[in-house]
């Protein structure tokens, strides 16, 4: 036993194991199949039902002897995850084309629980014949169920592209899918396109195949999102509600009647929703909201107040509730077996080359049926040729087996029989030659069939029925044959049975898709210009044409940039085109985006627009980091976003995971109970990483210390160990690396030190001296001599960190003097905490021409050039850079740098020149 036992490794372990359930979750459970558009458990559901007889006109029976079968056989998983799978298939309102056909409750629109199985009754709807038909004719391949005790199909062999009439969605690891229902027959009309015209273009297929179809109805505006979703597979479709304006009998006011809602909608949450809306008084002019809804259809009555213009408060419902939704398509199936984000001509042609092939198996099945068949008669028509010989040679024979022997071992004249012996291909029965002509030797089944002849069958009207039969079957054979050599009639059964379950099963289309006026805020038709963006410290934004501001003579005054009020100050201040994508990351890991020119434009002394107006922020959500992105979205893949929080985590992710974010924002880091986001920079490979806490600890470490994360919901990994007691990062800043020994390090800083390059240095040369931690050995030379060309070379490359602790103290420190350390330590001390300096609030890399502004919490602020600011070691306690009274301390501190500086002169002054 113990030479049984190995020892292994417990991460190689954890990653196998995960990736086998990660595989599991995505073949065997979340993602649907691109042929037959079914998911393992709904496959089950069919297949279990058919074995067990519940046709489509035969009685329903009830739902848990459905779900127990599926469980005992091929599903053995929770009996409620495979009755929420039955129930969908029966609703109306969540399948296009329902596959089940169910009695008793099985839920509402209003998400009303459907009844206990034991209650319900179901049975196959007609449609999902259509998806079980030829299961029994080798059309597709079966796998042993999960103790191998039953067969079970590995893909259904459907007649009609489930995957797009029904649409799926799925959450399984790493990957999701959503696909939108459509009408079946656009659908089946892009598939004979395809038929036709194998080289057909999406924008071809758009013509009859013009968006989704939901059961639900609603009015689809635009069609830019449908044409991202079938070009790309990805995309976001706007659905609106159906809303007419009816007068109210015997009033003098109007109301607005709701008869169809968007896909996937809580009709009781909205309504509850809308009410809330009236309550809270953020929509006005709505005097009573009730639900009509019966069983004749849906009907929610809005009655607008007389006072108020109906089609005001119904822009306003469009915009707060959801009367109008985004459906956001994700067209994620498995093809092969493997994950694949698929467009809708792959949709199409993945499911027609499977039908292709579903016909010419079904179509070999019945080849290979009817040429047993033909054998056998065959044979009988041999024996009814020569019936005095198979008389006398049975009437001789001792018994069956040795009547047998005897018919298989004699050669029979084939006479006539020959072309037909040569069509079936017959592989059990011996057509030769002799010297009377060709004979055939019968074989064991034949023998047996001649054996177990009728003597009716002897009559000339016996004889005549095994001739007319051998005829029909040659015939068949012949057809078969004739098919299976031939792809375009292969193709032409498959158009066929597409016509046939277009005239059977397609309905007209219930969503109107109508233009919208926001398609023409495409970007093709927005004047591509630079505007200054500029944001204050209350969360205030706009941009102006970068026009406005003239150059201006060296000493000008400058002119305002923002009306602000005493406590808000310009904190942030970028030039960027209209075409930009600005990335906005909250405090609790929310990422939204906007494009430069959808912020307000306004003029240089206008304050803009509150952030929380235009982002769908909650209370108390903040905005920690403002990135604008490079508008060349395939820059992004060489760029990467480095997140920091609270509690000391990093992550890093590629930009370009961040290109397509929803309206509604999307989650940009996963954030344990307490956490926060610090701050998130761009950077590249060859940065580095200077993490900040409080308490005055410091750790720089390069970029490409942390993996690259593929998903966006992890919390990351330890970028600082927080060792002393209510410590959390300040601040993250992103440096410039830089090869460099501790020996040149140290000598550089000496020179420098000394060299007057710096002006006035505070601290003495003690502040830079080795770490106690770092290495001294060869090559640490703190006396090295560093060459003319070497000193200048790393001047170039010299950064200035700029630390600013909550008591009002600041230092500028080399960022040579911050060395490069393992990621995840207890860090440098970046500066002293103390009673004098306090907690320290901001540390990041500054230039001479920049300035920075510090917000008091009783509302002062001062606003500081960075070269005001001296010098100093790592080590030092900084000099004083506000004067703060007793109770007073820093709260805030924004870098302004200096190529963004507009207004040079005080941040108060009302006067410009131009």
């Amino acid at each position: 036993e113990r030479d049984s036992v190995r020892p292994v490794s417990i991460t190689d372990e954890m990653k196998r194991s995960y990736l086998d359930y990660a595989m599991s979750v995505i073949v065997s459970r979340a993602l649907p199949d691109a042929r037959d558009g079914l998911k393992p458990v709904h496959r089950r559901i069919f297949y279990s039902m058919h074995k067990m007889g519940y046709d489509w006109n035969k009685p329903h029976r009830k739902s848990a002897r459905v779900v127990g079968d599926v469980i005992g056989k091929y599903h053995p998983h929770s009996e409620q995850a495979i009755y929420d799978a039955l129930v969908r298939m029966t609703q109306d309102f969540s399948l296009r084309l329902p596959l089940l056909d169910g009695q008793g409750n099985f839920g509402s629109i209003d998400a009303d629980s459907a009844a206990a199985m034991r209650y319900t009754e179901v049975r196959l709807a007609k449609p999902a014949h259509a998806l079980l038909e030829d299961l029994d004719k080798n059309t597709v391949d079966f796998k042993d169920n999960y103790d191998g005790s039953e067969k079970e199909p590995m893909v259904l062999p459907s007649r009609f592209p489930n995957l797009l009439a029904n649409g799926a969605s799925g959450i399984a690891v790493g990957m999701a899918t959503s696909i939108p229902p459509h009408n079946l027959g656009e659908i089946i009309a892009g598939c004979i396109l395809c038929i036709d015209r194998p080289d057909i273009g999406i924008d071809e297929l758009l013509e009859v195949i013009p968006g989704p179809d939901f059961p639900t109805g609603g009015i689809i505006m635009g069609r830019f999102g449908i044409l991202s979703a079938f070009r790309t597979g990805r995309g976001s479709v706007i659905v609106r509600s159906r809303v007419a304006i009816e007068p109210i009998r015997g009033k003098e006011r109007e109301a607005l009647i709701i008869t169809e809602i968007p896909y996937q909608v809580n009709k009781a949450a909205m309504v509850e929703k809308i009410a809330e809306l009236v309550n809270t008084k953020r929509i006005e002019g709505i005097s009573d909201v009730r639900d009509e809804s019966n069983r004749e259809g849906l009907r929610v009555v809005i009655e607008i107040k007389r006072d108020a213009v109906s089609e005001v408060v119904l822009n306003q419902l469009y915009q707060l509730s959801q009367l109008q939704t985004s459906f956001h398509c994700n067209m994620v199936a498995l093809n092969g077996g493997k994950p694949e984000l698929m467009n809708l001509k792959d949709l199409l042609s993945t499911f027609l080359i499977f039908r292709e092939e579903v016909v010419a198996r079904r179509i070999k099945y019945l080849l290979i049926k009817a040429r047993e068949r033909a054998h056998t008669f065959v044979g009988l028509a041999i024996a009814v040729a020569n019936i005095d010989e198979i008389i006398k040679l049975i009437r001789i024979a001792s018994d069956a087996s040795s009547a047998r022997r005897s018919l298989t071992e004699r050669s029979w004249p084939v006479k006539d029989m020959r072309p037909m012996i040569v069509l079936i291909a017959d592989p059990e029965g011996n057509l030769s030659e002799s010297e009377d002509g060709d004979v055939y030797h019968l074989s064991e089944k034949q023998a047996r069939a001649i054996l177990e002849l009728r003597l009716e069958r002897l009559t000339g009207l016996g004889r005549d029925e095994i001739s007319r039969e051998l005829k029909k079957l040659g015939a068949q054979i012949s057809e078969y044959l004739g098919i299976l050599s031939s792809r375009e009639h292969i193709l032409d059964i498959v158009r066929q049975e597409l016509l046939h379950l277009r005239d059977e099963f397609a309905t007209p289309r219930r969503t109107e898709i109508v233009d919208y006026e926001g398609d023409v805020e495409d970007e093709d038709l927005i004047q591509r210009e630079n505007m200054v963006v500029t944001v204050s410290h209350l969360g205030y934004i706009k941009r102006v044409p970068f026009a406005t501001y003239r150059a201006q003579r060296r000493g000008g005054k400058g002119r305002r940039s923002m009306t602000t009020r005493e406590e808000d100050f310009v904190t942030r201040l970028f030039v960027a085109s209209t075409h930009t994508p600005i990335l906005f990351f909250s405090s609790r890991g929310i990422v939204y985006k906007i494009k430069v020119w959808r912020l307000p434009e306004s003029t240089p002394q206008a304050r803009g627009k509150a952030m929380v107006n235009l982002l769908p922020i909650k209370e108390a959500e903040k905005i920690a980091t403002i990135m604008p992105m490079p508008e060349d979205e395939a820059t992004c893949n060489d760029l990467y976003v480095m997140f920091s929080t609270l509690g000391g985590s990093v992550r890093r992710n590629r930009l370009s995971d961040f290109l397509q974010i929803n309206r509604s924002g999307k989650i940009a880091m996963k954030l344990d109970e307490g956490d926060g986001i610090v701050g998130v920079r761009i950077c590249t490979e060859n940065d580095d990483v200077l993490l900040t806490t409080t308490k005055g600890r410091c750790v720089r470490f390069p970029v490409s210390d942390v993996r690259i994360f593929v998903g966006r919901t992890s919390t990351g990994v330890r970028g600082i160990r927080l060792s002393l007691e209510d410590d959390h990062v300040a601040s993250i800043a992103i440096l410039h690396h830089v090869n460099l020994k501790s020996s040149e390090r140290i000598a550089y800083l000496k020179y420098a030190t000394h060299s007057g390059d710096r002006g006035t240095i505070s601290g003495a040369e003690d502040d830079i001296e080795l770490d106690d931690e770092e290495d001294t050995g060869e090559g640490s030379d703190k006396n090295v001599v560093l060459s003319e060309e070497r000193y200048e070379e790393l001047r170039s490359v010299e950064q200035f960190i700029l630390t600013v602790s909550e008591n009002g103290y600041g230092k500028r420190t080399s960022s040579f003097e911050y060395r490069t350390t393992a990621r995840g330590g207890k860090g440098l001390i970046a500066m002293s905490v103390n009673e004098r300096n306090g907690k320290l609030i901001a540390s990041f890399p500054v230039e001479k021409e920049d300035q920075i502004m510090l917000l008091s919490n009783s509302g002062q602020l001062i606003r500081c050039p960075v070269c005001d600011i001296r010098i100093a070691g790592r080590v030092t306690q900084g000099v004083i850079l506000f004067d703060m009274a007793e109770d007073e301390h820093v709260v805030s501190v924004e870098h302004i740098p200096g190529e963004n500086i507009i207004d040079k002169d005080d941040p108060r002054e009302e006067t410009s020149t131009e």
